[in-house]
């Protein structure tokens, strides 16, 4: 385990830098009533990672993988603020909507590829373990400045302004975990601590977070396991618990 320490702390310092963001928005989220955002606009910017791999006209643009990627992201969530505003009775069926039409329009830009399948995997399940310190350099800068941003102006998270930042951060988000734990990340912290109010249930969002990841990362190294799908079963176990504690706490 002590070898793996140069692997797992980088991995950890993602996961760390993701939950930053997406427990407040996570929380935003549930109160919105738009759960499925989350793995709609992740989807979108993954397909905007696909095209930018797979169209070699466009491989040699500077930071294509990032810039394009967030363009797909800022549209999505675009599309759904405009669908909030004017079909929000159907609001939750169109985002999965976009979602499958996203994941199918990924799936047929891939399916010439020889390793189409792999990336798309890729895309899905996260290469959490493949990050390194450099790899963290841009999130920590857009993360530091998107909290900085939040805490001077808390109410940005309320109105309009809270689908571009959405997309911003899931855009910076997916390339490092994956579609999968991105949402885990976003929802099931939140569903945690949603009986819950104020700055008591934000850190125990955090908390549950903090101990999904450390918990998956070592399942996954003990056991040779997939690294996300273990932190999404660790999260959920984490979450179960929580909700557990606070419910006897509660009666007692």
């Amino acid at each position: 385990m002590i070898e793996l320490l140069p692997i797992l702390l980088p991995a950890l310092a993602a996961g760390l830098l993701v939950l930053a963001t997406h427990v407040p928005m996570g929380q935003q989220v549930l109160k919105r009533g738009i759960i499925f955002i989350d793995l709609a606009i992740a989807q979108i910017a993954a397909l905007g990672a696909v095209l930018a791999a797979t169209h070699h006209e466009l491989a040699h643009l500077p930071l294509v993988q990032w810039w394009l990627p967030l363009l797909f992201a800022l549209a999505g969530s675009g599309l759904i603020a405009l669908l909030e505003r004017h079909a929000k009775a159907e609001l939750e069926a169109l985002i999965g909507c976009l979602y499958v039409l996203s994941a199918v329009a990924a799936m047929l830009l891939l399916s010439g590829d020889p390793h189409g399948g792999e990336q798309l995997k890729q895309l899905l399940s996260g290469q959490i373990l493949w990050t390194d310190w450099s790899s963290l350099l841009l999130p920590t800068l857009v993360t530091a400045l998107l909290l900085a941003l939040l805490w001077w102006r808390p109410s940005l998270l309320e109105g309009a302004s809270f689908y571009p930042l959405f997309a911003l951060m899931i855009t910076i988000a997916v390339p490092m975990l994956g579609v999968y734990l991105v949402f885990a990340s976003l929802i099931i912290p939140a569903l945690a601590v949603a009986r819950g109010s104020g700055v008591t249930a934000l850190l125990g969002g955090y908390g549950v977070g903090l101990g999904g990841y450390l918990l998956g990362l070592i399942a996954s190294a003990w056991w040779d396991l997939p690294s996300g799908a273990a932190i999404v079963m660790a999260l959920a176990a984490v979450a179960l618990l929580w909700r557990g504690l606070c419910g006897l706490l509660s009666q007692a």
